[in-house]
Order: C-alpha cells, then structure tokens, then sequence
C-alpha cells in the first residue's frame, strides 16, 4: 500500500537540500529513505522528478509517496548499529566492524538487519557502487559477518574504483589475528592451497587438489598455550572463508568456528572456567593502502575486541599456572 504526501517549503527551509527536508518528514525517517524515494521516482517538486541534492526554494511543493509495508534491505527500519570510525576524510573511511554485522544485505530478501552498507548509506546518503553489486554502496572489499576489525569504505566514485582495483592487484596489505586450537608444527609457514566451492556443502568453501582459485595465506605463531595458539595471517589472496579454510586444512580450526572444523579438532572444546566468545576468533586487525587521493600509504589498526582478548586473558593466566 502507497499513499502521497504533499508539505509546501517553508522560509525556515529555503536553501537546505531535498534528501534533508524529506529526512524530516515523519513518513520518511532518515535521509536513507529520503535518497530511496527519490532515486525510484517517488518524488516530485513543483510536478518535476528530481535529484537529491537539489536546494529548495520557499513554498515549493514536495510531495512523495511513501510504499508503507515495503521494506528496503538498504534501508531497515531498525536502529543503526554502533560503528567505531578509525579514520575519516573526503575520499574514505575506515572503521571498526563489529561482530554480528554483514558487510552487505543477504540474498535472502525476508532477512531484515542492517549492514555495513546500511549503516554507511545513512550516514553519508550517497555512495559509489558497481553496476553489478548496486545494493553495496561504498564496499570495496567485505569481513564475515562473526570477523571484527578494519573495514574500509568508499565515499568518492574515485576511491571506490581506486580501491577496488588495489583488493584486486593484491597490493593492500592485510594483517589478521585469530586463536586456534592446537599448536601448529612450525613458528611461522605460508599454506598454499587453491580453494573452491564445497561439492558437499555449496554454502561452504574448501582446499582443493585440483581447480580452483589460487589462495596465499603467511602465518606467524605469536603465542603458543597448552592446546592453543594465538596466530597472525596475513593473507596475499582474498578468498572467501580464506583463513579459515587454509588454518582448518593445516589441522587446526579456529576457536569458536561452527562451520569449519578440521578432522582432527572436529571435538575440541574449550577447558571449563575459558570465556567463549561463541563465535570464530578471527579479528581484522590491521589494514595498509594508498590513498586513492595522494597514493600515500595509509595504516589503519582496531584492537583486539574484548571478548577475544578476555580468552586470550585467560590462556596466560591459566599457561602460567600450570593447568
């Protein structure tokens, strides 16, 4: 069901943009919606289509019509989540992406949460995006829903096609930190396998002898506890699941990882009395680029979220004593 709304531009309202004066209308609710009615036709001044940035003149007529029950996946009408920004400036931002927060709207339609993308579009209104993603404005590269740590969005059509093409030519550099059980062989080793769709499982990745994509991950061994490490990767590729597979196909899944267990670790729990952070113990903790304005390389760092410092906290004490 649609219904029209019609307000006549006030004097108080001369010069402010469309996208900000329909923000303010109750049947809108924020300027995500507002750019949404208006890139689909929905909205009219003085009986022309128009753009979001436009400036409105005093006693201009505004009407819209808003679809009352639909639902835009960029646009959910929930609370924006709670994003920490690490850096901001005209070109990008970089924040620190919270576990339990997609980068981007599912495939499923009836999934109704906000995103990465949700969040950046009400935040900056209008993004860049590629002609075959139209519904990932900003995103130029993505974490796992359960994964935290540095993201990077775009805001300029610049930057987005400048970064895009950095992910792509493998130049960014990546740093992970995650918790594993078992102790891995060697200190530090590079695992080179090619990944693929699971045959079994096609929502699931897997190492492959034959085919598949070429996949690059370095480990490094920061600490090593009975029955557990604390690892840095650093991935050159960027493969779906790609360290999770490449550490589940060396013998040791990660702590908290429901979908990718190795063989031999396929039983392994947590000890009594250890914080479970109930989910996979992957943090992105470390992202360097050029900007896409100056081509000056950039660092961006979020620390370690709590709940994987806690059991980290944990395996030292519990290391020191003995158990």
């Amino acid at each position: 069901m649609a219904e029209t709304f019609s307000r006549i531009v006030r004097a108080a309202d001369a010069g402010i943009r469309l996208d900000q004066f329909l923000a303010n209308q109750p049947e809108v609710a924020g300027r995500a919606n507002a750019r949404r009615l208006v890139d689909a036709g929905q909205v009219t001044v003085a009986g022309l289509r128009v753009r979001p940035g436009m400036f409105l003149e005093a006693h201009q007529v505004v009407e819209f019509v808003v679809d009352l029950v639909v639902r835009d996946p960029l646009a959910p009408d929930l609370p924006l989540p709670e994003i920490a920004v690490l850096y901001e400036d005209e070109s990008l931002c970089a924040i620190d992406k919270p576990v339990g927060l997609a980068a981007h709207p599912s495939e499923d339609k009836s999934v109704v949460a906000h995103t990465v993308a949700s969040w950046a579009l009400a935040r900056w209104v209008e993004l860049p995006s590629a002609e075959e993603t139209p519904g990932r404005p900003g995103i130029v590269h993505r974490l796992d829903r359960d994964t935290s740590g540095v993201m990077v969005v775009a805001k300029t059509q610049v930057a987005f096609e400048f970064l895009r093409a950095q992910f792509k030519a493998r130049t960014v550099q990546k740093e992970y930190r995650c918790l594993v059980f078992g102790e891995p062989r060697f200190q530090s080793d590079w695992i080179e396998r090619p990944i693929a769709v699971d045959p079994r499982h096609p929502d699931r990745m897997t190492v492959v002898e034959e085919g598949g994509r070429e996949s690059s991950t370095f480990y490094e061994v920061v600490e090593r506890f009975q029955g557990f490490a604390h690892v840095r990767c650093m991935p050159k590729t960027g493969r779906t699941h790609q360290i999770r597979v490449h550490m589940t196909a060396i013998g040791h899944s990660l702590v908290g990882d429901r979908v990718y267990r190795s063989r031999v670790r396929q039983h392994d729990v947590l000890p009594d009395g250890a914080p479970d952070p109930k989910r996979q113990c992957l943090h992105a903790q470390r992202l360097v680029l050029p900007h896409p304005a100056t081509h000056e390389t950039i660092e961006f760092e979020a620390p370690m979220p709590a709940d994987m410092r806690d059991l980290l906290v944990w395996l030292r004490a519990n290391r020191a004593a003995g158990r």
